[in-house]
């Protein structure tokens, strides 16, 4: 009989509850799966969420760097990344996104991930969503 593995929920420090009974990520095994994330700053337990800012700009950045945080506190890297999900409210905003992307990438020693980009209605003024699954190891 097989070992059946644990599911682990993965809550960086700074990440808000979700609105809904998910987590930020769960591993199970070699597999982390980041679930959606937005462009909102770190908070405290029981703030509002805020966005990064107005911009594509801001809130991308704040995006990677909410997908990252659940990665490393997940033990992974963006490495071990194997697919990027972009979700955008704008398709003009495609070329400036994948500009600020292919920045924040650009140390990195091999391609990303495989990604895909679909254009979704997102709540409020948000303007970008990120879902991420690496393997480990």
């Amino acid at each position: 009989m097989t070992e059946k593995l644990e599911k682990i929920a993965i809550t960086p420090a700074g990440h808000s509850a979700p609105p809904a009974k998910f987590s930020h990520g769960v591993k199970k095994g070699n597999i982390l799966q980041v679930a959606g994330q937005v462009g909102f700053l770190p908070a405290a337990e029981g703030e509002e969420p805020v966005a990064a800012g107005p911009t594509l700009r801001d809130q991308t950045l704040q995006t990677l760097a909410n997908v990252k945080a659940i990665l490393e506190e997940g033990g992974a890297a963006w490495e071990d990344v194997i697919m990027l999900r972009i979700y955008l409210t704008d398709p003009s905003q495609f070329d400036e996104m994948n500009a600020i992307y292919n920045e924040y990438f650009a140390d990195l020693k091999s391609v990303p991930s495989a990604r895909t980009t679909v254009y979704v209605g997102l709540p409020g003024d948000l303007l970008i969503e990120m879902d991420a699954l690496a393997v480990l190891g």
